[in-house]
């Protein structure tokens, strides 16, 4: 079989402290325990490379591999609000760089390697069930249409690890994504004064992600660049909203410049809907919450501005009163991209193509407030998330059977009666057909996510050696808003011996 080669783009444009070379670990007996065969197409990477025994020692790290040597990446960050200077890729590698075939350049990064310089203690490998759950729940995103990191490979090494819960198998993810530059990119070198460090990163980051504003000026660079970041943050935060995923750990170091959802740890969608949910076990204090998510985003945004200030301008005060012009339109693009998708939940707007020209756009406000009221309810009774915005497209909001239909998950209540009469009333004077409503909204709020309760279950299985739960997880969750009758079963909520209180990192 002939060698796989990569080319790696780090070391070229990062300055030397920004990373280390590193190899990784043995694995003592590879095996492939999962392939995405349409992502590895779209990546150009041939079928000889995702089976048998060169492929499981390639995708743990044993190589055969030419032309690179992989890299751990340095970075810092803000951690549940605390500056850590110093953090890094602890058990993650780069092995090199890919064209897809549509011509985009990604990474490949193997999370589960090895120690490497940035390990800080840890013994940088993974157990299965961490990454079999990230594979399963970015994978998830994926398919929802929401910008994500996503995974090609799960691979055991034949090593078994000590972890919190008792011995599990050690594995490792192949994990793809458009860069893995983040917040805390910039925060490690601006921690070290190191201007023209930041504006390495300025330079990596706008050849990559924003390729028009190459030419400019490199003030106008990373102004640019931190407008755009804002932009594809507000968008980002704003579709985890929409479908009721709460990431868990959002880190200055878990924020990527591409604007893609970065390391499941202890993330979860939500079951019973409030809006002050929290899953992490480490996040007691609710500062990562599901509501909580777009003013850390605001936040998270602000240690990045920081950092460029020295780029912005000369003046410091001409630099932050800079930043802080371009930070202060986070609010309005947030609302922006939100209310769109409460409209759009609604079946109001199309979030794939526009809105319907009987919506005005001085109509969006309004029909936010109608979603929110909406929210209220299913907040007051906890209301399953994900099936009351797919029950309430069955049928006609003025039915009397829909009314009742509602009012099994809602209460009923005049509360509910008048929010039905008025939802009633806003598709009529906006003109929308039922057809229509039903079948945007059907676009919009999926059918089926990963159920904690489902994941965990998968996980177990795979840890004693039975597969066939997580590949049916997976397959089921492809086709998340409108899935076959066989998937069914993932729209069950959890009975109340099967809710998981509690999600936990991948450490």
């Amino acid at each position: 079989m002939t060698q796989f080669t990569l080319d790696n783009r780090y070391p070229d444009a990062l300055p030397a402290t920004g990373y280390a070379h590193c190899d990784p670990a043995p694995a003592p007996a590879p095996a492939l325990l999962l392939v995405n065969e349409p992502l590895a197409e779209a990546l150009n990477i041939a079928p000889s490379w995702l089976q048998g025994a060169d492929a499981a020692a390639l995708w743990t790290g044993n190589g055969p591999l030419a032309g690179t040597r992989p890299v751990a990446l340095a970075y810092a960050g803000h951690q549940f609000g605390q500056p850590v200077p110093q953090l890094g890729d602890g058990r993650a590698l780069i092995l090199g760089q890919v064209t897809t075939r549509d011509g985009a350049v990604v990474d490949l990064q193997l999370k589960g390697s090895g120690r490497t310089p940035f390990s800080r203690g840890g013994d940088g490998q993974a157990a299965l069930g961490p990454v079999l759950r990230e594979y399963i729940v970015s994978e998830a995103m994926h398919a929802l249409g929401i910008p994500t990191t996503r995974a090609l490979t799960v691979a055991t090494t034949g090593a078994t690890l000590e972890r919190q819960f008792g011995p599990e198998p050690g594995a490792v993810l192949t994990r793809v994504a458009a860069s893995h530059l983040r917040f805390g990119s910039f925060e490690y070198f601006a921690h070290r004064g190191d201007t023209d460090g930041l504006q390495a990163l300025v330079d990596m980051a706008i050849d990559w992600h924003d390729p028009d504003w190459r030419d400019a000026s490199a003030s106008e660079r990373a102004a640019a660049l931190l407008d755009r970041v804002v932009e594809r943050t507000a968008a980002l935060i704003s579709e985890w909203l929409r479908v009721g995923f709460i990431h868990g750990v959002m880190n200055t170091d878990n924020m990527t410049l591409s604007g893609e959802t970065l390391d499941y740890g202890p993330c979860a969608f939500m079951d019973g809907f409030r809006p002050d949910r929290v899953y992490s076990s480490i996040d007691v204090r609710g500062r990562y919450a599901w509501n909580q998510q777009p003013r850390i985003g605001h936040w998270n945004l602000t240690r990045l501005a920081e950092c460029l200030l020295p780029l912005l301008d000369p003046d410091e005060a001409s630099a932050t009163q800079r930043a802080e012009r371009i930070l202060a339109t986070y609010p309005g693009r947030f609302e922006a991209h939100y209310n769109r998708a409460l409209s759009a939940k609604l079946g109001l707007t199309d979030l794939r193509g526009g809105t319907d020209p009987a919506v005005g756009e001085e109509a969006t406000g309004e029909d936010a407030e109608l979603a929110e009221r909406l929210l209220g309810l299913m907040a007051r009774h906890e209301a399953d998330f994900t099936n009351t915005w797919r029950v309430l497209a069955t049928d006609r909001p003025d039915s009397p059977g829909q009314c009742r239909a509602m009012g099994e998950w809602l209460g009923h209540d005049d509360a509910l009666a008048q929010w039905m009469d008025d939802y009633a009333a806003r598709l009529q004077a906006a003109g929308i057909a039922e057809s229509t409503r039903q079948s945007r909204m059907n676009h919009t709020n999926p059918a089926v996510i990963p159920r904690n309760h489902q994941v965990e279950a998968a996980l177990d299985a795979a840890r004693q050696g039975d597969m066939a739960p997580a590949r049916q997880l997976i397959d089921a969750l492809q086709s998340p808003y409108h899935p076959p009758p066989s998937a069914a079963w993932l729209q069950r909520p959890p009975s109340l011996a099967e809710v998981v209180p509690a999600t936990f990192c991948g450490t």
